[in-house]
């Protein structure tokens, strides 16, 4: 058995693995196996958290529209980015929206996304995602 082995056998028992954030035996946030986020992340850690959360929001867009694959590139990106904003469980939530979108009312569309404590939540953003809904 080689170093690496030994190690990623020893260390989840001596580490322990936690999915969210506790406090070690000096008090530092830790996370994972041992991770010691006083140490934050590398630039390919951080590309790889946001491709697996963004693989989660596609998915996530994919089960809430059942027309998601009949949608313009820019339309896909607007519900995609909204689920990677909010999560699937609150996107479900615009039903109006999800109701113009099947009837292909994009104004309407973006105008249950405007009307929402989200839109108010992020500005500029939902100006931006309503804007692509319109106009596809």
């Amino acid at each position: 058995m080689t170093y690496r082995a030994i190690c990623e056998a020893q260390l989840p028992i001596d580490e322990g693995s936690r999915a969210h954030v506790y406090r070690d035996s000096l008090g530092i946030e830790t996370i994972g196996i041992g991770r010691n986020l006083q140490n934050g992340l590398s630039d390919d850690e951080i590309l790889y958290l946001f491709k697996n959360d963004l693989d989660k929001a596609e998915k996530g867009a994919r089960a809430i529209c059942p027309s998601f694959d009949t949608l313009s590139d820019a339309r896909k990106a607007v519900l995609i980015n909204m689920c990677f904003n909010m999560g699937q469980a609150r996107v479900a939530g615009f039903i109006g929206m999800f109701g113009a979108i099947a009837a292909k009312d994009w104004n309407a569309a973006a105008q249950h996304m405007l009307a929402s404590k989200w839109a108010v939540q992020v500005g500029a953003r939902a100006q931006r995602l309503a804007k692509a809904m319109r106009e596809g």
